[in-house]
Parts: C-alpha cells; sequence; structure tokens
C-alpha cells in the first residue's frame, strides 16, 4: 500500500491499515515536522512497530533531498524484542521501489555474547567474561605481540575485518539491506570477520539501528557506542513504560562488602602491575604521566579494540578539565583508591541506617580520607587510562574497583537528584548481617536529559502509559505530541474483570496483613481451579513477588487446590533462574500446542511479564492475583518518593498508584497481541474496584470494562468466561464492513481528509 500524509509518500507493507495506525503515523509526522518529542500509547496488537517503521522511513526518504536522511535509533529492552522489529524491518523493505531498498541499511547490535564467533571467546560463561575473552585476543598489545611471537593468541576474525576495514570504506563493508543478529553471525562465519566489530562500525553508516535502551541511557556504555550518532536521528523508545526505571538504575550504584574486598585484591593485582612496568618499561608510565598532565587523557580516541566501558556523561565544562595533578601519578591515584576503599568499609561498619546527601557525603570523604569533589569526579576516567597502561584485559576481575569507581565519579559529579542510604541488613530478614550502600538516583531525567537535548526527535511509546501525563513530569520535558490511542474492533474480543471476593463472598485482596489469611488464599486457589475447568488452552497468571508466589503455591498444595487445577492442566512455574523460566517456558507452549492446555504461574516485573507473548492460545485467560504495588518500606522507594514530591510535586499515592497499575496493564496485555485474537482479563483484588485504581488502567482496556464486569464474585466470572468464550466461538466480520471500519484499503485512506468521522 502507497499513501500520502500531507507531503510525504508513505509506503506500507501491507493492503489494509487499521484506522489507529493511520492516526499514529500522522501524530508521529507532526513530531518529526516539529523536531521535538512526544508520548505515543498505542494499544497492544495493533501493529505498532510496524506504522512507526512505515512512517519514519518514509519521512526520511521524503526528505533526503532537501535535508539529507534522518537516521532512526530504535531502542528496545530484549534481544528477542530487537528480533521482531528487524523481521518487520526486512519485510517493509521488500515492499519498497526498489530505488530506494537499495539505498538502505539496517542492523541490530547486541553485546560479544550474542555475536561473538570465536569458540574461545564463546566458551566464558557469563557476559563480562566473553568481553574480556574477547579483550584478551584483540587488545592492541596483545596484536603487537602476537606479531614478535606467533605463539601469542589473537582472533583470526578481528584481524580478517580489521585487514578490511583498513583497506576500504567502513561504509560499503556491509552492502544494503537488514541484518539480524543471526545474519551478522552468518556473515562473519562466511567472510571470516568479526560480526560484533563488524555492526560496531557499520552502525555509525546505517540507516536504521536497532539496539538496546542501555546503549543511549546507561552513560558507561553510550560514550563508546553512541557517541558519534549526529543530531538528526530520530530516537525511538519501544515498551518504554518503565522507562523512568531504567534511566534511575543506569545511575544507581550498589556497593557491599565483597565489592570492597575485591576491590581490594584489584588494587593490590594493579600495584604488582605497576612495579613491573617500573622495572621492565618506565617509559609508558612517564608517557601516561605526560599525557594527563597536558589534559589529555585518553578519552576514546584509541584503538576501537583498547576501547574499555567508556567515560560516564560529565558535563562539558567537566570534561575540559585537565585530570587533577594528584592522581595523575599511577601510584598517587591508587594510593587515593585505597583511602576511599577503607572509608567506605568504615561507613558500612553501622548498626543503624544512615542516610545522607551528595553534598554531605562528598565533604565527609573529604574531611576524613582527603579526597576532594574533583579527585571523585575523575576516578572512572583515571581508572580507564590506568587499566589501559597496564594492559589489563582481564575486565571482569576488575569489575570492583571499577563499581567504586563508578560510584566515586557519580557522587562527585551530582550535587541533586542522589541520595546514599546505608543499609546494616536487609529490611526482610534483619537478622541476617547484610551491610549495603547505595547511591541511588531518584531523578529519571538526569540520565534522558543528554537524549533530548542531542536529538531531533524522541518517541516514547507503548501499550501500557496511561495515566500518560505523569510521564512528562517524572522525565521533565515537554512533549510536542502526548496521545493515547482505542483500538478500533468488530467484536469485543478483549474482556477485562474485576473480583473483588470468592463464591464465599468473602473479600480478596493482597493488601499486606490480610494477603496470608485462609480465606483469601483458599478463594484465589479456588478462582483458578474453576477457570481451568472453564476456559481452554492456555491461562497465564501473575503474582506480585516471587515470594508470595511460592508462600500462596505451598499453601495451595497442602490445601489439595494444586492437585485438582493439575486434573485439569499441567502447572508450569516462573523462577529468577532464566534457563529454568526458559525451559518452562517451552513447555507450556508444548502442552498448549497438543490440545492439554497449561496454567504458566509468574510474578509481575519479571521477565515473562515484560517481553513474552502469550497469544493465540496460549493465552485465553491472564489473571492478576493482586495489584503489584512496589515494597513500600524500602527505604530507597521512599527516598525516591520524597524526592519526586518536593521537586515534582508528585504526591506519594499517585506515583504508587501509577506505577502498580502500570505493571498490572502490562501483564495483562501479555494475553492480546493481534485483533483476531482473544482473551480475557481478570484483575483480583478488591481495590481495583476502586474508581481511582481502575481509571489509571489504559484506554484500550477501559473502553472494555462494563459495569457488569465490576466487584464480582468467582461464580459470576465463570459464567461470564463461559458466555464470552461461546461468542468468541462464532464467525465475526474481520474488516468490519456491516459497521465501524476496522480495516482500511488505500482507497479508504485517500479518503479521509474528506469523511474520516465516517471512517473512524
Amino acid at each position: 500500500m502507497k499513501f500520502k500524509i500531507d507531503d510525504v509518500t508513505v509506503y506500507f507493507p501491507y493492503e489494509h491499515i487499521y484506522p489507529e495506525q493511520y492516526e499514529y503515523m500522522v501524530e508521529l509526522k507532526r513530531t518529526l515536522d516539529a523536531r521535538g518529542h512526544c508520548l505515543l500509547e498505542m494499544p497492544t496488537g495493533t501493529g505498532k512497530t510496524v506504522a512507526l517503521l512505515s512512517l519514519i522511513i518514509s519521512y526520511s526518504l521524503s526528505r533526503a533531498s532537501n535535508r539529507g536522511p534522518l537516521k532512526l535509533i530504535y531502542c528496545t529492552r530484549t534481544v528477542h524484542e530487537m528480533e521482531k522489529i528487524l523481521a518487520e524491518l526486512r519485510l517493509f523493505l521488500s515492499h519498497l521501489p526498489s530505488e530506494l531498498r537499495s539505498s538502505l541499511l539496517a542492523l541490530g547490535l547486541s553485546s560479544r555474547k550474542n555475536l561473538c564467533i570465536n569458540p574461545i571467546a564463546l566458551s566464558a560463561a557469563s557476559r563480562d567474561s566473553v568481553d574480556s575473552a574477547c579483550r584478551r585476543l584483540t587488545a592492541s598489545w596483545v596484536r603487537a605481540s602476537a606479531a614478535e611471537n606467533p605463539a601469542v593468541p589473537t582472533c583470526d576474525f578481528f584481524e580478517s575485518f580489521d585487514r578490511a576495514a583498513s583497506s576500504s570504506n567502513a561504509a560499503v563493508l556491509l552492502p544494503s539491506g537488514v541484518y539480524s543478529l543471526q545474519d551478522l553471525r552468518a556473515v562473519g562465519r562466511e567472510r571470516g570477520w568479526c560480526p560484533y566489530f563488524l555492526a560496531r562500525q557499520t552502525i555509525h553508516h546505517a540507516n536504521v539501528v536497532v539496539y538496546s535502551y542501555q546503549y543511549l541511557l546507561d552513560p558507561k556504555v553510550a560514550s563508546i557506542i553512541s557517541k558519534e550518532m549526529q543530531k538528526e536521528c530520530v530516537v525511538v523508545f519501544d515498551e518504554a513504560h518503565n522507562i523512568d526505571n531504567v534511566c534511575i538504575e543506569a545511575l544507581s550504584v550498589s556497593v557491599r562488602r565483597q565489592t570492597l574486598d575485591g576491590a581490594a585484591r584489584n588494587l593490590n593485582r594493579m600495584t604488582q602491575e605497576i612495579d613491573r612496568f617500573k622495572a621492565t618499561d618506565a617509559t609508558r608510565l612517564r608517557t601516561e604521566y605526560n599525557r594527563l598532565l597536558e589534559g589529555l587523557a585518553q578519552r576514546g580516541n584509541l584503538a576501537l579494540t583498547d576501547a574499555w566501558l567508556g567515560n560516564p556523561a560529565l558535563p562539558d565544562d567537566i570534561l575540559k578539565e585537565a585530570v587533577p595533578g594528584n592522581i595523575r601519578r599511577a601510584e598517587h591515584f591508587l594510593s587515593v583508591l585505597r583511602r576511599l576503599v577503607q572509608y567506605l568499609n568504615g561507613r558500612l561498619e553501622t548498626e543503624n541506617v544512615e542516610t545522607e546527601g551528595p553534598v554531605a557525603f562528598v565533604a565527609s570523604v573529604n574531611s576524613q580520607a582527603g579526597i576532594d569533589q574533583k579527585m571523585l569526579r575523575f576516578c572512572y576516567d583515571r581508572l580507564h587510562s590506568l587499566m589501559l597502561t597496564l594492559e589489563i584485559t582481564d575486565t571482569d576481575e576488575f569489575l570492583h574497583i571499577q563499581t567504586v569507581c563508578d560510584f566515586a565519579t557519580l557522587i562527585g559529579t551530582y550535587t541533586r537528584g542522589f541520595s546514599i542510604i546505608i543499609e546494616p541488613f536487609d529490611q526482610r530478614m534483619p537478622h541476617i548481617p547484610d551491610p549495603v550502600l547505595q547511591l541511588s538516583c531518584h531523578d529519571a531525567s538526569i540520565a534522558i536529559k543528554p537524549i533530548f537535548d542531542r536529538f531531533q526527535s524522541v518517541i516514547i511509546t507503548s501499550g501500557t502509559l496511561s495515566p500518560i501525563d505523569l510521564y512528562p513530569r517524572l522525565l521533565n520535558f515537554n512533549p510536542v505530541i502526548s496521545r493515547s490511542f482505542t483500538m478500533s474492533l468488530t467484536r469485543d474480543c478483549i474482556c477485562p474483570m474485576i473480583l473483588t471476593r470468592g463464591s464465599d463472598q468473602a473479600q480478596i485482596t493482597t493488601q499486606f496483613g490480610i494477603r496470608t489469611e485462609e480465606a483469601v488464599v483458599r478463594n484465589y486457589g479456588k478462582l483458578l481451579l474453576e477457570m481451568v475447568s472453564a476456559v481452554p488452552d492456555g491461562i497465564v497468571c501473575f503474582f506480585v513477588s516471587y515470594s508470595y508466589m511460592d508462600g500462596i503455591i505451598n499453601s495451595w498444595n497442602e490445601m489439595g487446590i494444586l492437585q485438582d487445577v493439575m486434573q485439569h492442566k499441567l502447572v508450569f512455574i516462573e523462577t529468577q533462574d532464566v534457563v529454568e523460566t526458559t525451559l518452562a517456558l517451552d513447555n507450556y507452549r508444548r502442552a498448549c500446542d497438543c490440545g492439554r492446555g497449561a496454567v504458566f504461574l509468574s510474578v509481575a516485573r519479571g521477565k515473562v511479564a515484560e517481553g513474552i507473548d502469550f497469544d493465540r492460545h496460549y493465552g485465553r485467560l491472564v489473571i492478576m492475583f493482586g495489584v503489584p504495588f512496589q515494597y513500600t518500606k524500602s527505604r530507597i522507594l521512599l527516598a525516591r518518593l520524597e524526592y519526586l514530591r518536593e521537586t515534582f510535586q508528585i504526591k506519594e499515592g499517585d506515583f504508587l498508584t501509577f506505577d502498580a497499575l502500570r505493571q498490572a496493564a502490562q501483564c495483562v496485555g501479555r494475553v492480546i497481541r493481534s485483533k483476531a485474537d482473544y482473551g480475557m482479563m481478570i484483575f483480583a483484588d478488591q481495590r481495583y474496584n476502586r474508581r481511582d485504581k481502575h481509571s489509571k488502567l489504559p484506554g484500550w482496556i477501559l473502553s472494555h470494562l462494563r459495569d457488569a464486569h465490576l466487584n464480582l464474585s468467582t461464580d459470576m466470572a465463570v459464567r461470564i468466561a463461559r458466555e464470552f468464550l461461546r461468542r468468541m466461538a462464532q464467525p465475526y466480520d474481520k474488516a468490519g464492513c456491516g459497521g465501524k471500519k476496522t480495516l482500511l484499503t488505500q482507497e479508504d485512506v485517500e479518503r479521509l481528509p474528506h469523511d474520516a468521522m465516517d471512517l473512524f
């Protein structure tokens, strides 16, 4: 399909388009025209990804001759989502005219662990270990040694890529097209090139780049991966309902006793390396000192393979400063770090909870350890330079000292938006000593402000952004467009219900103090038992936490409810182990495929709640057991709530409800992934019946929440479920020709400026 939105010719890879997709594209174009940022809530299963790609790339192609093409940076949360986006992109490009298709290059970028094809590096267990194994084979000093001694192992894939990149323009290393992670690995094996460094170098020439949030939001990573991205970029944060949490996590650091013990070992190892260099190659240390003396610290101008984790996102005036004189010499710098580690060890030796602001904490470090703010500010940068000078490749071994320096740089850079909270034990296990010093960021705008300031347009979109007016306050920006769309349907294929009591009329809730009562646990179990006997195929359940899920499953087992459930369907459980959960998901899908049906018990805020789809027969019903509030006694959360109240005038209750309801909406949204699908959503907690709670659900859910589906008991919900399933078994008009149109042809779209109201 090809149609026009104002002066832009939009290419769309399907014969029909949803009305909300067209509206979504119109708002996107208005955002791009205004060169501003936007918030768009698009219902799940309405083709948000293909609408984004079609409009932005078509817009870029239409502007190429005037202002030059726009680059699209598409940020996702998981590798699975990345692959889905690249698949949609490949479909879109296949429908473009050949003369336009030949000029477009798109690829995904992920970690070495997901792209490496060297069997030696891949044999490492963790992502950090793979990174270190790669550096042991590709660092410039390793390659220099290998030139003199062929017995020194290097990476043939990197050497082959380096020769190719040196002899030709990097822009022509990959022809036009779409390259998924699997495609990049295939190219690497075919040509003998390193896929990771091929992708790293190609992203600067590609028209579309798909990668993780952290590559833009985490300053340690962004300063290496994304520092050369030009201003004329459109940045998309997809599934961005938790973007504020991602921002504060990127700037938060936890230091435990194990961290400090490891940092002390790291410092001893570095001291030995310095002594060795003094005896064998003192010139190298003198050269680094002279370079630092001139204020020319190594800021990414080294060979690509030498790039470590990069520098935190410091303000421009700080970047222009020279490294402080008292940490320029390697020995002096290590002495400063030893004093800092000793000071932090002393702060962990407390029996009381302590909370401080950055200014007071830095003053304490200065008075007790003799380390001023400027020295702290440059710790991460100075460590980076020293590790390169000492030719340290085992960076996974030095993660502890990196954490300490990350903490030091953040605390030395920012004076507001942070708290230092020292806890001698976990609040939930007060009898087990586990001291932790946490630098907690409370202001999400600190991490995302450089993105808003730097790039032409930033698009924040998801299926669950309600209430949408809270995000501009949390992220401290003014969107040019803020819009929530509804879903056009020819049948009511979504059936949300709010269940407040069991068949015995006892109230059900996960409210603290009531959640473990026998009547509540039994009624939750009876709800599941009734539903597994009435609903075919897959049922997905979400609990408010792992601990609550474990407790309630044990209680169900003792009551015999679990055994009764398994008479109807197999039961699979999410754990905190990724491998176990993946295996459980595979077996769950297999049980649904064979017609046996299954129940998957999961946790809100877990991995399953974020990136796993339960479309079609994999999810005919989702039950949200309780309201997934955060642990409200968490001191970190309480500090953030206080900051939000004082800085952005966001009340504690408003934020907690907003956060819980977006998590609940994200969970239940897993069950509907297209308009041809159908499913039920049960919000099982009496608190959902309050208007101030359920009114904060996304509009596309509220539009199907009838008054008759409020304040239900278990037997009422079962009756509604059976009626709904009988209705969904009937044939229906997919195009909506008999009434409201939900599929628009090209002719319909061309008439929109004249009779859009009739079509919508």
